[in-house]
């Protein structure tokens, strides 16, 4: 279904461009009447700034997100978007005039046609986007369009899942291929309408062996606990996960409705941040990496120095740890222990720890020990503001207890976290496993304002001293 969705993709791009190079057209050739001065030699490359114009929308478009999910999107949230996004253009040319010819008595003069480009966007925008979602819904109501989907819950509750979503969510197009148990039963009187696929615990290589697209997870209310464990195995699968939540979820009201007939379900979000934010923060990433190790290289050099004075031994050390989607990489710092620290094993640090030397006790306070994790932020490993990567031989021993820290993969590795601002360095396992909460908070919020907040509180730990 996948290569399909992205036909059908297609056609909403094609839809946005066309209709942004029909407004833009419209308004170039309609200039001279609004601004009463005579099209130029120049007005002969309308064509090519028209194709400029347009490429320019569906950037943003894809950007803020909008060609997420096309088969679920709202034809009347769209409409309230492209009005929101139409005057954000709007204004954009607008101040693009002024930029051209900054002269105040221009102001008014650009007001009108600007205003009549909001409209003229706005309304291609509108007829194009609403024509292409009409096509699609009824391609999925009519079930030339379909999800291989799954039931993860107990035989009774996946049961009655099946019937309602087979009765009433022809909107979602959904094939209900098979469920899967929550826990194993004795008997299985759902196997003549529906097979049965497995446990949970079969859950990837269900979804790889049947190309399973959405899985909806219909618990009861005594089984809550299993959803950590259930959400845990789907890690790393690109797949929709939606929850069948049960009434006290509802009084809580964090169930939304989006189809006023459907069945209600709590959409698991995956896409931590837009589009145009996680590019952003990877820019940012680069250029303060960067600029840190060229305008700081003397204190590196410092460092480096006193490293080496302070005990025998290699100045930097580095290890290896668990970062995005996983993968291991090596992380590097300067060496704060004596050679051979775990010669019986690996061992977490402590306020007291013997094995740090009196210079590296110094640099953890103020953490100049990760200094040289900026090369690991220039190269994409890791990022500013994320979770503290650690080594598999802990998060073995992690995920025992808290089956859920396999969430923290979903994003890059940081040289400070808000587990580590707000809990601090973790001296056992049961202290990693409390700090987890923290980062998962993080995650379940990340923006560019949640790593601006982060960073100003480590700068208030450094300053203060108060690192180990």
């Amino acid at each position: 279904m996948r290569v399909r969705s992205n036909l059908h993709l297609y056609k909403i791009i094609l839809a946005d461009f066309i209709a942004a190079f029909s407004a833009w057209v419209v308004f170039y050739l309609s200039r001279n009447y609004f601004v009463l001065e005579p099209l130029t030699s120049e007005s002969s490359l309308f064509l090519v700034r028209s194709l400029i114009v347009a490429s320019f929308w569906v950037v943003l478009y894809a950007l803020l997100g909008r060609y997420r999910d096309i088969f679920r999107l709202s034809r009347f949230k769209e409409i309230l978007n492209l009005g929101s996004i139409s005057i954000g253009g709007a204004l954009a040319i607008f101040f693009a005039f002024m930029w051209e010819d900054p002269l105040l008595s221009k102001y008014e003069l650009y007001s009108k046609p600007i205003g009549t480009y909001f409209l003229l966007h706005f309304v291609f925008a509108v007829v194009g986007k609403m024509m292409v979602l009409y096509h699609l819904k009824k391609l999925v109501i009519q079930g030339k369009v379909s999800f291989n989907a799954v039931v993860v819950g107990s035989n009774h509750n996946a049961r009655d899942v099946y019937d309602e979503l087979q009765t009433n969510n022809r909107h979602l197009g959904l094939q209900m291929v098979g469920y899967v148990q929550s826990q194993k039963a004795k008997h299985n009187s759902f196997q003549e309408q529906i097979p049965c696929l497995g446990t949970f615990r079969q859950l990837p290589n269900v979804i790889r062996e049947n190309n399973i697209e959405e899985v909806i997870i219909a618990i009861e209310p005594s089984e809550h606990k299993l959803i950590e464990q259930i959400l845990s195995s789907l890690e790393g699968e690109q797949v929709r996960i939606s929850i069948i939540p049960d009434v006290y979820q509802i009084l809580l009201g964090s169930v939304k409705v989006s189809h006023l007939f459907g069945t209600p379900l709590i959409e698991v979000k995956r896409d931590l941040m837009p589009i145009w934010q996680q590019i952003l923060k990877r820019v940012i990433d680069f250029v303060v990496a960067l600029s840190v190790l060229v305008v700081f290289f003397p204190l590196y050099a410092f460092l480096a120095i006193m490293v080496k004075l302070s005990s025998a031994g290699p100045i930097f050390f580095t290890q290896e740890r668990v970062g995005w989607h996983g993968k291991p990489f090596q992380i590097v710092k300067f060496r704060s222990m004596y050679i051979d620290a775990e010669k019986m094993g690996p061992a977490l640090s402590s306020d007291t720890d013997p094995r740090v030397t009196k210079f590296g006790r110094f640099m953890r306070k103020v953490r100049l020990d990760e200094m040289p994790q900026f090369y690991n932020v220039l190269i994409g490993e890791m990022s500013l503001v994320g979770p503290r990567p650690e080594r598999q031989y802990f998060i073995d021993l992690i995920t025992q207890e808290a089956p859920h820290y396999k969430h923290l993969h979903r994003v890059r590795p940081g040289i400070t976290s808000l587990g580590q601002v707000k809990f601090g360095y973790a001296q056992n396992v049961g202290e990693m496993v409390r700090r987890l909460k923290y980062d998962i908070l993080y995650i379940e919020n990340m923006s560019l304002a949640m790593d601006f907040r982060v960073l100003l509180y480590t700068i208030k730990i450094i300053v203060q001293g108060r690192g180990k």
